[in-house]
């Protein structure tokens, strides 16, 4: 249960239960679109009066529109409602160590054309600069910076949430880097910035009901890219910390002296399962050194490694299955400490969860604390369904939708 703080706290008005409503309102037309407004009151189980005056202040808003009516034996015909996405775009960010990718969607976080990417630039300014150009050329097929309601950016670092300045992101380089600002400031739109896992978890949220139920529960979103990012989803909210580090397991080492992570540190959980991990597996190398990266091995990517494993080339299938060894090991802690109901598993190893899952779930039950942990749900998420990118495109259109925060 959730306790009222006697010290910080919000006093109920006449307007809250109203305000409440409207949320309610605002996330079932999301939810269940087209729906009309005697449906709405059927599912609430209010009078339809009461309802019709949310409506029309969601309609005076701009949040929502009338569409087609519908059929009917006898009496008025029902007028559809739904939210009004058709001229409003977000621009959503997937900031990597080796490639940026962009994607405009509209208020329901669809997307709006295909992906687009460019190899990342390091230098915050030069990459912020980037960035303005690319949005400003991808929005002009969107209806322009008008239409844009704004810029969701997930960054593979940990984020100060107040200030989304970036203070450590390892793969990046970077230390204390307020690109927020540089990035507004290229733009002229709003910016929101967070951590990659946490922007996977997100997304995953918003996708399961409409974003309305916690119905399914605490779940984890585990997301395997350049680096390892993890977003933890408790009772329908995303755990952030005091500091908004909360759920930072891929720097928890599985050993004490394994091989270097990108932080700095031995051992992590990041240095075994990453895509430099995995590559530098396969060819025999340290994912970090200063030793320069072959010229043909710059362009190899995971997808590439796994299409060698499926052509039989036995080298590349033992590289990504002692990655599925890693990641199930490591899973498991995830599992012991916070108990969910499901672990999502996002990046482009998952191309190769047919050949990895038996590893995955062999190292995983090997540790588990409890017959019960054992068996919890370990779903991969396609990396062609863009879940960073999904996550990105909400740090902009669900405080739109989320619940009213009553102490």
């Amino acid at each position: 249960m959730r306790k009222i703080d006697p010290v910080r706290f919000q006093v109920a008005t006449q307007g809250t239960s109203r305000e409440i409503n409207r949320q309610i309102v605002l996330n079932l037309v999301r939810a269940n679109q087209p729906i009309s407004r005697a449906d709405l009151a059927r599912t609430m189980g209010v009078r339809r009066g009461s309802v019709s005056l949310i409506v029309s202040d969601l309609l005076l808003s701009g949040l929502i529109v009338e569409g087609a009516t519908g059929k009917t034996v006898r009496g008025r015909k029902p007028t559809f409602l739904y939210i009004d996405s058709r001229r409003r775009t977000v621009v959503a960010v997937d900031v990597r160590a080796s490639q940026t990718y962009l994607m405009p969607a509209d208020l329901l976080g669809k997307p709006l054309s295909g992906v687009v990417g460019f190899p990342t630039v390091r230098d915050p300014k030069a990459l912020a600069a980037a960035l303005g150009v690319r949005i400003r050329a991808l929005l002009a097929d969107h209806g322009g910076l008008a239409a844009c309601e704004g810029v969701g950016v997930a960054i593979p670092g940990m984020i100060e949430h107040s200030t989304m300045r970036v203070l450590h992101a390892p793969t990046l380089g970077w230390r204390n880097v307020d690109v927020h600002d540089l990035l507004a400031s290229a733009i002229g739109l709003p910016v929101q910035i967070e951590n990659s896992g946490r922007a996977c978890a997100l997304a995953q949220l918003w996708a399961m009901h409409g974003g309305t139920s916690t119905s399914a529960g605490d779940f984890v979103f585990v997301s395997v890219s350049d680096g390892l990012g993890l977003g933890v989803i408790v009772r329908g909210e995303l755990l952030r910390g005091r500091h908004n580090v909360a759920g930072e397991f891929g720097h928890v080492p599985l050993t004490m002296d394994g091989p270097r992570c990108s932080c700095g540190a031995l051992g992590c959980w990041e240095a075994y399962v990453s895509n430099r991990a995995t590559l530098a597996r396969y060819f025999g190398r340290p994912a970090e050194s200063d030793e320069p990266v072959p010229a043909d091995e710059r362009t190899f990517t995971v997808e590439d490694l796994i299409s060698r494993a499926r052509r039989g080339d036995a080298k590349a299938r033992a590289a990504i299955q002692a990655t599925g060894r890693y990641l199930g090991a490591g899973l498991v802690s995830v599992v012991n400490v916070f108990d969910p109901t499901r672990v999502y598993v996002g990046g482009e190893i998952t191309a190769a969860w047919d050949l990895i899952e038996g590893d995955v779930r062999a190292a995983f039950a090997e540790r588990a604390l409890t017959p019960a942990a054992a068996a919890t749900e370990i779903r991969p998420v396609a990396a062609s369904e863009y879940p960073r990118l999904q996550g990105a495109a909400a740090l902009v259109t669900a405080p739109a939708f989320a619940a009213p925060v009553v102490a």
